[in-house]
């Protein structure tokens, strides 16, 4: 039987992916001013870091219970087996909506076949589960394999990143107004993490050069066969940084596979330009 990949536009993965793969995409909505944009479908990131130095302030909000209740129940129509890979849990609202609408789809719908896996991931950390996924589906993978290799790629996948602007974590309840200020005065950056599906702080460093080294010392301490992982990279308008990062990753670690993309419209609107964010493996798959 056909599985049908369901992932939404936090994996920052672009649009072409979708398309080419033939995986449904699920668009998380941004809202400038008075409009209401779909994610990746009426809006792209450049646009979104375009306001944000304009000084607009990008809402988001999470998919509509209409969209999951015309994919759901297509799917039921279908006949096919389902699976949806979704943002961590804790960063949105849209698994647990998920959820809710596909057990109302099963009331009316008895035979729909869908997986939901919260990822507790985001950005690339999220979107390289995803590509995995697609693999794993072209090889012809059982889906009981398959919800295996998901969750085991959830559960170790490392998310490190840094932010340009402390404002923006400020902003969003991450840090205190206070800490955002004097960060800003001192060159001061934060190295974050992922922790359980949250956005944890792990220290801050003076300076953009020891903020690097770290994340590679960081990388070096957690990650396990990285020269044979396709490593991610992130970020927020600023390629010439990301490609400098994978340049250094190359010659420490002699990683040969990267998949770096523009972080999306909806983690743009919270964490703003100039964010970096790398994503690996902590545990090699048996």
């Amino acid at each position: 039987m056909s599985i049908k990949l369901f992932a939404d536009s936090a994996s920052d993965l672009p649009l072409s992916f979708f398309q080419e793969h033939d995986v449904q995409l699920i668009p998380l909505q941004v809202h400038i001013d008075n409009d209401e944009y779909k994610d990746l479908l009426t809006i792209q990131p450049v646009k979104v870091y375009e306001e944000i130095r304009a000084g607009k302030m990008p809402k988001t909000s999470q998919a509509s219970p209409q969209q999951f209740e015309e994919l759901f129940t297509n799917l039921a129509k279908s006949g096919e087996s389902g699976l949806y890979i979704a943002l961590s849990s804790e960063l949105s609202g849209t698994y647990q909506t998920s959820v809710m609408i596909r057990d109302q789809v099963l009331e009316e719908y008895p035979s729909l076949d869908l997986t939901i896996i919260d990822s507790k991931c985001v950005s690339l950390g999220y979107g390289l589960t995803v590509m995995s996924a697609v693999e794993q589906i072209k090889k012809g993978t059982t889906k009981e394999e398959l919800i295996k290799n998901i969750t085991f790629k959830s559960q170790h996948m490392e998310h490190l990143f840094t932010v340009e602007d402390l404002d923006f974590l400020a902003r969003g309840g991450r840090l205190s107004k206070a800490s955002a200020f004097l960060g800003g005065l001192l060159n001061i950056k934060p190295l974050l993490h992922v922790e359980d599906g949250k956005l944890v702080p792990i220290e801050k460093i003076r300076g953009k050069k020891k903020l690097i080294k770290r994340i590679l010392d960081v990388m070096e301490e957690r990650g396990v066969d990285l020269s044979n992982q396709t490593i991610g990279i992130s970020h927020g308008d600023d390629e010439i940084t990301a490609l400098e990062v994978k340049k250094m990753i190359e010659d420490r670690f002699g990683t040969k596979n990267f998949y770096i993309n523009i972080i999306g419209s909806v983690i743009a609107a919270h964490a703003g330009p100039g964010t970096l964010a790398i994503f690996f493996l902590n545990e090699k798959q048996a």
